[in-house]
């Protein structure tokens, strides 16, 4: 999901270009809320770094800093693929395990009230 937003992010970069100075946008105010606006600086931009801090950056720099941001959490997801892989064995073992001792659990109370019925 955060890889998604960075690489939309970096995608969205494509569309800066001194062709579109002056043209009409929307600016997010929130998720959910925007305004009018004119494109009036298409080399420089503000770059949402995270816990409301922003960095003015120039189109250039923002490419590669969304493309850093992409890689590290590819490289991450990569690095932790295997363990996530291995816990969930790990839980598909253990859900086995449970199901058999249940199971044996119920075949000998079955057998158990078989054997007070018939006495």
């Amino acid at each position: 999901m955060a890889q998604q937003k960075f690489m939309e992010s970096q995608e969205s970069l494509t569309k800066i270009n001194k062709d579109n100075t002056g043209k009409s946008i929307l600016v997010p105010l929130t998720s959910s809320m925007y305004v009018p606006g004119q494109l009036s600086d298409t080399d420089n931009v503000l770059v949402d770094i995270g816990t409301g801090y922003y960095l003015e950056k120039t189109v250039s720099d923002a490419h590669e800093y969304f493309k850093r941001k992409t890689d590290f959490l590819t490289k991450q997801m990569e690095r932790v693929q295997p363990a996530l892989q291995e816990k969930y064995r790990a839980k598909q073992a253990v859900t086995e395990v449970l199901q058999l001792r249940v199971q044996a659990q119920l075949a000998a109370q079955h057998q158990q009230g078989a054997a007070t019925s018939k006495a």
